[in-house]
Parts: C-alpha cells; structure tokens; sequence
C-alpha cells in the first residue's frame, strides 16, 4: 500500500479544488482543501502534522511563490508542490527558488499529480528496513540470522560508533581513534585490518550479504555502515 500522508491543497478555484481533494483522498491521502493562504494560517496547523502543501501559484491575497517561501523557512522539512497554468520557464524558475520541490503545469492528468506525490512521500515518509541483525552489549555480541558471533570490546565500540554517525559514516581519523584507543590514532592498515574481521564476523552471523561485509569504502575519506542493526 502506498505512503499516506496528509496533504494541505490550496486552490482557489472550487471546482478543480473539489476535484483534485478527491483524487488524493481515493489515493488514501487525508486532504484539508483549502481556498486560499489566509485560510491555511487560520486551519491547517491546527488539524495536525501537515507532510506535504499543494499550492496553486495564482491565489488571491498571498500568491503560491510567497506563500512557499515563507512556509519552507518555517517548515524546511515538508514537501511542496506548485500547480499553476503558468508554463514559462521564468515562472518556473520562481516556483522552484521560492523553495517548490515540484513543479506542475495545470491541467495534469490525475497520474501526474499522484506520481508527483508518490516521489515526495518516499522522501517524507521513508520506508524503515528491516533490521539484519542485533548488537547485545551485555554480551558484547552480535546476533543474525545464521546465529552468533562474541565482538572484541574494540568491534563493539566500532559498531555501536557507526550506529551513533550520521549516515552510519566515520571519517579515517575517528576509525583511528577509536581502534587505537588514543588520540594519536591507528595506521591505515591497522584499520583495515580491524575492519576486515568485523566483516566477516557480520557475515558468518548473517547480519550481512555480499563481499564488502556491510561496510563500505569511502575513498580518502572513511568508511561507511550498510547495515540495519539494534543495540539492546
């Protein structure tokens, strides 16, 4: 089933509101319609979490362009759509600098809307991955679906590390620290090798496929985590 997110449409033609409320809704979206910007201050925050603005770059009061850009300083996050019958690439341009993450000409076939949507929502909205195995710190352990294997204290610190990056990613001076246990860091190869049997120790246990052992090569910069793991 796809992704359903509840979605904010500001079109202030009634019939075309009407009508595209109706095709989101069908999709299993939750839609709050509303017919101009005045309106989407007074109610739509206050219906709940808003993922994803559909705005109609023609509206009366506040146009689309501004209003995109004062909600994307507010709400980096959400996702935006532009609808306008605008098919100028100035105003396209527009559309997308006022921070628009897509851009449609009206009329578009109900598809095009839903696709547009669609793309938005797997940023949104990711799908989570299953986890591929779990860490037990207790006993410094690492479980998948072939079984067990016991981590060296440096192989959990590693993986719990990894866990605990952003993008699951460290840099080669924070490999070295960590393995070397001090500030003046490890040699290359040490953490190759370090790496090396983590590796296989993630595939012998089954909470990782393929040759690279869940963790890949950064060139000149690091190494990076491929896998869904738990700590408990």
């Amino acid at each position: 089933m796809a992704t359903s997110l509840h979605i904010a449409l500001v079109e202030d033609h009634d019939a075309l509101r009407l009508v595209t409320a109706d095709i989101l809704a069908q999709a299993g979206h939750r839609v709050t319609a509303l017919g101009c910007a005045e309106e989407l201050d007074e109610l739509a925050f206050a219906d709940g979490v808003i993922d994803l603005f559909i705005l109609d770059l023609n509206l009366p009061g506040e146009d689309g362009i501004s209003l995109s850009q004062r909600l994307r300083q507010t709400h980096p996050s959400v996702g935006i759509i532009m609808l306008t019958a605008r098919n100028a690439d100035e105003q396209m341009a527009q559309g997308y600098a006022s921070g628009a993450d897509i851009y449609l000409a009206k009329p578009q076939a109900p598809e095009t809307l839903l696709a547009a949507v669609a793309s938005l929502a797997r940023r949104l909205k990711p799908t989570p991955l299953p986890h591929s195995g779990s860490i037990d710190t207790a006993s410094s352990s690492l479980h998948g679906r072939k079984g067990q294997v016991a981590l060296h204290p440096i192989e959990l610190t590693l993986l719990t590390a990894f866990l605990r990056a952003p993008d699951q990613r460290l840099d080669n001076w924070q490999l070295a620290e960590i393995i070397s246990g001090s500030t003046e860091g490890a040699s290359k190869a040490a953490i190759e090798v370090r790496l090396s049997r983590l590796r296989k120790k993630m595939r012998d246990c089954g909470a990782v496929e393929g040759a690279d052992g869940g963790i890949h090569v950064l060139r000149g910069q690091g190494y990076q985590l491929h896998a869904v793991l738990k700590v408990s």
